[in-house]
């Protein structure tokens, strides 16, 4: 059985409190990066504002930003501190049309089937058992590598075992990767496994430390700037292998983000943390799916950069996102932090995208 979208069910605008509900208050901003006073944030729902005596949906919501119209049927949703003087802001607290403001959070509920069992599940833990979830997956990919944006938040440990940087690379090289977001980390370990075999020293295979292989993370970040970037050290011949050599290899967009206890870093490793939100935003605003593996902050700002939905050639679709980890705490705080929608899968990622690799047969 192939996979189907869940189908969106809008609001009844018929009903009494949309009709008779006032339009949202507006108020425009006195100063630049500062919204006026019971400005409206935003959740990862579909979100509809009365403009006019009509409701306008804001299509690309996502956690804790604001709403400006820009007049006739257009809504932007952004971070407050990108506010311009004279922007009109939104304004209300309430979130059932009080403020002419409504927040549809059962817009995929339907009765009981496997897609909608698959879509919000919640309250998993280290006892679940997966195996449905792996199969529906499966079905999942199937259907985005040709019809959608599947977008990857990945950790380091992947690069850690020579199966798993295989397995990742077969699904890149497969059509299955459409977007990469990671730390400095994740691209380091996966380039020192193709240029000397190790990850932190390690041999990729036997998890034998290497003498001096201390060095090796550093060798690597040395000879990749004496290069300028990592599509000069693919092409040179460095790395013939891996998760990076696949990403640059296939013209992958990725967004490697900067963190304080970084070494090196790399040159395309962004250390602004506002210019790298932005760039794992141009990746996160086209992504239908996103999977997140063994990497709690990583996760948490994918999370929270992202909405539950998609509009996508005028339709809306969800937007699916998984958070694994062996981590029962990391996959929960995903949830907490707002995405309810998340489905979490606890398991050694490094299992998770071997086993992913091969139902998809591509490894």
């Amino acid at each position: 059985m192939s996979f189907i979208l869940p189908e969106y069910h809008e609001p009844d605008f018929t009903l009494d409190k949309f009709t008779s509900a006032d339009d949202a208050k507006i108020l425009p901003c006195e100063r630049d990066g500062v919204a006026p006073d019971n400005f409206h944030a935003t959740s990862i729902y579909p979100e509809y504002f009365k403009i006019s005596g009509k409701w306008l949906l804001a299509t690309e919501s996502r956690m804790d930003a604001v709403v400006v119209y820009k007049g006739g049927s257009e809504l932007d949703v952004v971070e407050a501190r990108y506010l311009k003087k004279g922007d009109l802001v939104i304004l209300g607290r309430s979130e059932d049309c009080e403020d002419g403001i409504y927040i549809h959070a059962s817009g995929f509920d339907s009765p009981a089937t496997v897609t909608d069992q698959f879509a919000f599940r919640t309250g998993r833990s280290r006892e679940t058992a997966y195996s449905k979830d792996y199969d529906l997956l499966y079905k999942l990919l199937e259907y985005e590598r040709e019809n959608g944006v599947i977008a990857w938040v990945l950790g380091p440990a992947i690069t850690f075992d020579a199966d798993a940087r295989r397995a990742m690379q077969s699904l890149a090289e497969g059509g299955y990767v459409h977007g990469l977001m990671a730390g400095n980390a994740l691209a380091v370990h996966d380039l020192e496994a193709a240029y000397l075999k190790t990850a932190l020293g390690q041999d990729i295979y036997t998890q034998i430390s290497l003498p001096n292989g201390h060095y090796n993370h550093l060798d690597t970040i040395n000879q990749v700037r004496r290069l300028g970037s990592i599509k000069n050290f693919v092409d040179e011949g460095y790395a013939d292998n891996g998760i990076m050599y696949s990403v640059i290899k296939r013209g992958i967009p990725f967004a490697l983000t900067g963190s304080i206890r970084d070494d090196g870093p790399l040159p395309e490793v962004v250390g602004d943390t506002y210019e790298g939100q932005m760039k794992m935003r141009e990746i996160i605003k086209k992504a239908t799916t996103i999977i997140c593996l063994a990497t709690q902050l990583h996760t948490i700002a994918a999370g929270n950069i992202a909405p539950s939905f998609r509009l996508v050639g005028g339709t809306i679709r969800p937007l699916y996102m998984y958070s694994v980890d062996i981590s029962e705490y990391v996959v929960s705080k995903l949830r907490n932090r707002g995405s309810l929608s998340a489905i979490s899968i606890e398991t050694n990622v490094q299992d998770f995208i071997v086993n992913v690799a091969k139902g998809l047969r591509v490894f």
